[in-house]
């Protein structure tokens, strides 16, 4: 699940999160996502590195048609929604709490033809990875899931697992303390890991990560 730190009593930006829901325009589509922080909690916001990371992949042009890709720590869904409008295959995962909430959000905001591209399923970084077939994604995303430090070691296997010499990580996140760097350097010592843009008015880096070298392209 998509974690990330937050206190009760802020200004604007708190006030978004409890809103019942929120509105994107991605792949020239109007994205509408439901919210509920009170029942679900950090999973059921949209957080910055989401929506930042949706404007990445759009405005750079990389090309995701018939890609297979998958998302970890999907929450509302957004990234895994707009991934799928782009014309990839998408795997969107998240842990079992949220999935009922992820899977009406994906849903809503795909068109008939296109919900068949979009699977959500169940992932406990670490756990069940048997499920999901080694070194077969095109593409991993996540979008602020570096946080809790007890899960790095979990997410770091389940990078491993999911990834052969081509896969390409993308993994968008606020450095918010010194463990997020930690996890930085853990990534770095199992894979090629690169900042390829920088987002000064959110403050949301995205890293690449490759086995081996890293390529320019895409």
């Amino acid at each position: 699940m998509a974690m990330v730190p937050y206190e009760e009593g802020g200004g604007w930006a708190a006030r978004q999160l409890h809103r019942p829901s929120a509105t994107f325009h991605f792949a020239s589509r109007t994205i509408r996502l439901q919210q509920d922080w009170r029942r679900l909690g950090v999973a059921a916001v949209v957080w910055d590195a989401a929506v930042v990371l949706c404007a990445y992949l759009e405005m750079e042009g990389i090309d995701l048609r018939d890609r297979s890709v998958i998302e970890l720590g999907a929450g509302t869904g957004l990234l895994g929604i707009v991934v799928t409008l782009l014309g990839a295959r998408v795997t969107i995962t998240d842990r079992a709490a949220a999935l009922e909430f992820l899977e009406s959000n994906v849903q809503a905001n795909l068109p008939p033809e296109l919900r068949p591209r979009a699977v959500v399923k169940e992932l406990t970084w670490g756990k069940d990875l048997d499920n999901f077939p080694p070194g077969a994604f095109d593409f991993v995303l996540g979008a602020d899931i570096v946080y809790l430090e007890e899960t790095f070691a979990e997410l770091l296997q389940t990078l491993e697992h999911l990834c052969s010499e081509q896969t390409v990580i993308l993994l968008s996140c606020r450095i918010r303390y010194e463990r997020d760097l930690k996890f930085l350097k853990m990534l770095r010592d199992r894979f090629s890991v690169y900042e390829v843009h920088y987002d000064s008015s959110k403050d949301v880096h995205i890293y690449k990560a490759q086995r081996g070298s890293c390529k320019d392209d895409f």
